[in-house]
């Protein structure tokens, strides 16, 4: 969060930013006071989560706290939450390393947001109570912010320092992608040449020779399966 909020501050400064108006408006369905409330319980609710969980001792309330924070601080994409979401749910105990990486996965493997993650840590910690409790925490934040900040963005869109701040997050969120790749998955996946191998192939069909995505899945779940069996 502070790498996000440091590279939107150098963008601010130190980037001028054309702003070229659409002739296409938007008119908001929801009125400025509306849209403060919601960023505000946004907020409220990211501060208070946390100081709440030292004296509710409930298990779930503690993964509604620990997804909604992962939610909240997420930019650029769901792989940038990986190693926050893993550093909330492992050390608790709720999943082991591998049952994590397992669910990344999976999520992977099937349409949507990588936030489906979410869904099969809560059952893999507390049932379907979990699964629902883990769901509406981290995707709770996003709708939040967007109906929250919806009936400003027409004003913020024309801002030439916002715009600026944006250019400057996405270039950050760039390296946070890497680090993300590197850890958790880089160095909890790849431990063997055999891994480098499936995951250079992986590459090689995906980038070079432009299989669709659900293909490469498929052929790595057989490789992976007829590895396990035969290795």
């Amino acid at each position: 969060m502070a790498v996000i909020a440091i590279a939107g501050a150098i963008g601010a400064v130190g980037r001028r930013q054309t702003v070229t108006p659409s002739s296409v408006g938007i008119t908001p369905f929801i009125r400025r006071s509306t849209g403060f409330l919601l960023l505000s319980l946004f907020a409220v609710l990211l501060i208070a989560l946390p100081l709440a969980r030292a004296w509710i001792h409930s298990p779930l309330w503690a993964l509604f706290d620990s997804f909604y924070r992962a939610g909240a601080l997420v930019f650029g994409g769901g792989h940038v939450v990986l190693p926050l979401l893993e550093a909330e749910v492992v050390p608790q105990g709720w999943v082991t390393a591998s049952q994590f990486l397992a669910g990344y996965s999976a999520a992977q493997a099937v349409p949507g947001p990588l936030f489906t993650l979410a869904a099969y840590i809560g059952m893999a910690a507390f049932g379907w109570k979990g699964a629902l409790v883990a769901t509406i925490g981290i995707f709770l934040p996003s709708f939040l912010l967007v109906l929250g900040a919806f009936p400003f963005w027409h004003w913020l869109r024309h801002q030439p320092r916002f715009q600026a701040a944006l250019a400057g997050i996405n270039a950050a969120v760039v390296g946070i992608l890497l680090a993300a790749l590197y850890d958790p998955i880089w160095t909890k996946a790849v431990n063997e040449p055999a891994d480098f191998t499936f995951a250079l192939s992986a590459f090689l069909l995906l980038a070079v020779w432009k299989w669709p995505a659900w293909a490469v899945v498929l052929v790595s779940f057989v490789g992976g399966w007829l590895r396990a069996l035969f290795g």
